[in-house]
C-alpha cells in the first residue's frame, strides 16, 4: 500500500526541483535581461505557490467540482454532499457501469431511466412494462428487472431487484429498498452520511 506521507513529500521534491530546473534555464537563457528574468521567475513562483495551495485543498476542491462522487470516511460509512439544486446525487458503478442516482427517500425501490438500463446491460425490448408506479407526473408503467451489483465506494451488493422506468426519467433513483441496507442515515448539513 502507498504510503500518502511519502507520497505528497515526493510530489513537493518534484514541483521543487521543477521549479529550479525552469528558473535555472531562465537565468541562464537571458543574461542579458535580468529585470524580465526576474519578472518570470516571480510569475512562476506564484504559479507553483498556486499549485501546492490547489494541492492542499484537493478534497475540498473535488467535493465542490464532484459532489456525486461517494466518499469514504471510514470502513463502514460513506458520505454523499448536496448538490446545488438541493438533492443528493450519487455515482454508483451497476453491473460495471458507472451510473449517477438522485437519492429519493420517497421511491420504494432502485429505479432506472431507460437510457441508464440500456448502458447497463438491460435489453429494453425484451422487458414486460406491465407494473405501475405513482410518481410527481403521475402513473408510469415499470418492468422489474435484476441487477448483478451496484457499488458504491467499497460497499458491493449482488442480486438487488430494480425497476425500468417506463416514462420519461432523467435521473435514476436510488429508493429505500437499497437505502435500507445501511443501518443509520444522517443528514447534517450538506451532506449525507451512510453508515453500514
Amino acid at each position: 500500500m502507498r504510503d500518502p506521507n511519502g507520497y505528497n513529500e515526493a510530489t513537493l521534491i518534484y514541483l521543487i526541483l521543477l521549479l529550479i530546473v525552469i528558473g535555472g534555464s531562465m537565468m541562464i537563457g537571458s543574461r542579458r535581461q535580468l529585470n524580465r528574468t526576474l519578472q518570470q521567475l516571480a510569475i512562476w513562483g506564484l504559479i507553483f505557490i498556486g499549485m501546492i495551495g490547489a494541492y492542499s485543498m484537493r478534497t475540498q476542491i473535488e467535493e465542490q467540482l464532484f459532489p456525486s462522487r461517494p466518499m469514504m470516511i471510514d470502513r463502514g460509512s460513506v458520505a454523499v454532499n448536496r448538490a446545488w439544486d438541493g438533492h443528493f446525487y450519487v455515482d454508483m458503478v451497476v453491473n460495471g457501469r458507472t451510473i449517477e442516482f438522485v437519492v429519493d427517500t420517497g421511491a420504494s425501490n432502485i429505479v432506472l431511466s431507460k437510457s441508464d438500463a440500456q448502458s447497463v446491460g438491460i435489453n429494453l425490448d425484451t422487458l414486460d412494462f406491465s407494473g405501475r408506479a405513482r410518481t410527481a407526473n403521475g402513473i408510469v408503467s415499470t418492468a422489474p428487472v435484476q441487477l448483478q451489483s451496484m457499488d458504491l465506494g467499497r460497499f458491493r451488493d449482488r442480486n438487488l431487484r430494480a425497476s425500468v422506468n417506463g416514462g420519461e426519467l432523467d435521473t435514476s433513483l436510488l429508493g429505500m429498498d437499497y437505502l435500507k441496507r445501511f443501518t443509520k442515515i444522517e443528514i447534517t448539513s450538506d451532506r449525507l452520511l451512510l453508515i453500514r
